[in-house]
């Protein structure tokens, strides 16, 4: 029955996530929505200097975490907030202009850089690019789910972190159950991060 009730819910889970509307999503309050979205090396921006056709792009981020913008150069992208861009944009144009500085907005086009990995005893371990920053249960349930002998009171985030490896356990099963849990217990996957169901 416990591994019945185990699939059923990862298979409602992911049904409930891949084809829940953009629009339902954007209704989401703040809290549920997750941190917020920090540039990725592979993320497409689109920058839009208005009123100035010339300087409207849509850019990849590169393997090592830049884009080069005219008349600005190159940019460190990675691990910024699309605000900073901003900043850091118009503050580069404004030798460019002798009056204020058109106003500059960068949105993520397609977040193509925020992926994860899920390994282990689950029904389709491998690497995911959800669209969106998504917790750890959300994470086992794209995953298809653990399998009849997973142990996932005992799941595992390993995150590098500088030149440090990370270890963040997670009490998945307690989730599963039912249990009254926070946020902090079921924390938010980070791009790179690997989710290991023993």
């Amino acid at each position: 029955m416990r591994k019945f009730l185990i699939a059923f819910f990862a298979a409602l889970s992911a049904q409930f996530l891949l084809l829940q509307p953009v629009s339902a999503q954007a209704a989401r309050p703040a809290s549920a929505m997750g941190p917020a979205y920090r540039i990725n090396p592979g993320d497409e921006l689109e920058v839009m200097v208005w009123g100035d056709e010339r300087l409207q792009r849509v850019v990849r981020v590169l393997p090592d975490g830049t884009f080069s913008f005219p008349l600005v150069g190159q940019i460190a992208a990675a691990g910024q907030l699309p605000p900073d861009l901003e900043r850091i944009i118009s503050a580069a144009l404004r030798p460019q202009y002798r009056g204020a500085v058109p106003q500059v907005t960068v949105s993520v086009k397609n977040p193509s850089g925020y992926q994860f990995s899920v390994v282990g005893k689950v029904r389709a371990p491998g690497t995911y690019t959800p669209g969106r920053y998504i917790n750890a249960l959300e994470a086992l349930s794209i995953a298809g789910g653990g399998t009849e002998f997973a142990s996932l009171n005992n799941t595992l985030i390993r995150r590098k972190v500088g030149q440090q490896l990370q270890t963040i356990r997670v009490r998945l099963g307690d989730a599963l159950r039912g249990d009254e849990l926070t946020s902090s217990d079921i924390p938010f996957i980070q791009s790179g991060d690997t989710l290991v169901v023993p």
